[in-house]
């Protein structure tokens, strides 16, 4: 893999997973068979800014994890208000790691 369509593609898309995964990222994406290439280009990531934004409107019915596919956690926060409000505001911090997270996953199931 051309390291100049590496690069770009972490320039691109750093801000929606962890800082700490990135250099890995990078290292798997080199190592990566050039035939995989088109497909991991066309893969859609959730933004984590979005999904705090929702989590502060409306995360207490669970619509945050229901946009980063967490449709488990979704049913339950909305089935209980949020967890009577606690489970959302702990959402409030936890959300952009969570939707982070869950990138990473995606992106693993094509390198």
């Amino acid at each position: 893999m051309e390291e100049q369509k590496v690069d770009m593609f972490i320039l691109s898309n750093s801000k929606f997973f962890e800082s700490h995964m990135v250099p890995q990222i990078r290292e798997r994406l080199l190592a990566m068979d050039d035939s995989k290439w088109a497909l991991i280009q066309t893969l859609q990531f959730k933004d984590p800014t979005t999904s705090i934004i929702v989590s502060l409107l409306a995360g207490g019915l669970g619509i945050d994890r229901f946009i980063i596919g967490d449709t488990g956690m979704g049913v339950g926060k909305l089935l209980t208000c949020g967890g009577l409000g606690i489970w959302t505001i702990v959402d409030w911090f936890m959300i952009m790691d969570a939707t982070r997270q869950k990138n990473m996953l995606k992106l693993s199931q094509y390198l």
